[in-house]
């Protein structure tokens, strides 16, 4: 009995240690705002007040707060992973765990698909409408993601809704004329990496298959990888997934660029007033977001002028952040390339077309993993 009693003493003794430890380590350890690793901004310490208190909204900030920096946060986090990993389970955190070490998201059932089919044919009309001595040639590339193109990599009985029926369904109700580029990913994905193991972007590689579908249908005859310069610049991308699935184990990614000595180029971000010469911001190589080294993260407008094009063709490009790493194959058929984050371009791409009479081409480029919650589509008109 006595044996028994201490050893239950003990355990309280150990249990209330830690329990201190980790509440002075608490108070002690320095508050990051930013997580590297989930690639996400911390919760900060809520304002108190009695409102706040009685709404209940104080408490749950609180709650956040102390879970946001708990002492050895990302140590716990991998734990936790492990632990589900070798239970057995094959998909965290809405991640599946696949083969060759891809993790690759899944894609939920979409329920904006009306609405952004209607938006997207609503500024096809408008620009159409519009009256100008050139025709405007538009196109719309909804680009499966590596749940799609590596569906053979994705564990046993995962249940995968169809991306390819519901990009179906909004070129055939958008009416404009669509490049599914799915073909040509298929083609190549037993040749080359067309998508990152630890993020949900296409590789540059996999944007140089999307941008041959594009040439192929625009006429245009692609420049081939050989007459580029190819440059690693970095060994070590761990991205979106790689935070969402909590295993920071896992091995990181290269990203390779490409760059072509025959273009003279000029790139104006409109918002900043920066004007450089390259497509590249390989200061971003030094931090978590790498992928944001592609024509400098988030800018609502951003004109690119390549003097040495092979055209005077104008394009406009509303896109999401795929749309980054193919923009230095086009460069080389336009004169200029107006490039539209609409999540941030307020004015309206088509006021924008109608005020520039040099646009020739207007292409719009989505990934169907996270079209069905992109701002950017209500910006579009």
């Amino acid at each position: 009995m006595k044996a028994e009693v201490r050893i239950r003493r003990l355990t309280a003794a150990l249990l209330s240690g830690m329990v201190l430890c980790l509440s002075v380590l608490f108070v002690i350890t320095e508050k990051k705002d930013f997580s590297e690793n989930e690639n996400r901004y911390l919760a900060k310490l809520p304002k108190f007040g009695l409102r706040q208190v009685r709404e209940g909204t104080y408490m749950d900030g609180l709650t956040d707060y102390v879970s946001d920096h708990f002492p050895f946060r990302d140590f716990w986090i991998g734990i936790k992973t492990k632990a589900e990993m070798l239970s057995g389970k094959k998909k965290i955190n809405g991640i599946f765990l696949a083969e060759d070490g891809y993790l690759i998201e899944e894609y939920k059932k979409p329920e904006n698909t009306e609405r952004i089919t209607e938006t997207l044919k609503k500024f096809a009309d408008t620009v159409a409408a519009q009256e100008r001595e050139n025709k405007i040639e538009m196109r719309l590339m909804l680009v499966p993601t590596a749940v799609t193109v590596y569906r053979e990599k994705l564990p046993e009985h995962a249940a995968v809704n169809s991306q390819t029926e519901t990009a179906a369904e909004i070129y055939e109700g958008t009416g404009i004329r669509s490049i599914d580029c799915t073909g040509y990913l298929e083609a190549g994905k037993g040749e080359w990496q067309l998508y990152y193991k630890t993020d949900h972007h296409w590789t540059t590689l996999g944007a140089y298959m999307g941008y041959r579908a594009f040439c192929r249908e625009m006429g245009f005859v692609p420049v081939a990888l050989g007459d580029m310069k190819a440059q690693a610049v970095t060994e070590d991308f761990r991205g979106t997934l790689y935070s969402k699935a909590g295993d920071y184990d896992r091995m990181g990614d290269s990203i390779v660029i490409y760059e072509n000595p025959a273009d003279r180029l000029t790139v104006e971000y409109k918002d900043t007033g920066e004007i450089t010469d390259s497509l590249y911001h390989l200061e971003y190589v030094e931090k978590k977001d790498k992928y944001s080294l592609f024509l400098n993260n988030l800018h609502p407008l951003t004109e690119i002028t390549n003097d040495t094009a092979e055209t005077d063709r104008e394009l406009v490009l509303i896109k999401d952040s795929y749309a980054n790493s193919m923009v230095p194959f086009l460069v080389r058929h336009y004169k200029k390339i107006y490039v539209f984050d609409t999540r941030y371009y307020k004015d309206g791409p088509s006021a924008f077309i109608a005020e520039h009479a040099g646009v020739t081409d207007v292409l719009l480029l989505y990934n169907m993993n996270t079209l069905d919650g992109d701002s950017g589509i209500r910006g579009v008109y």
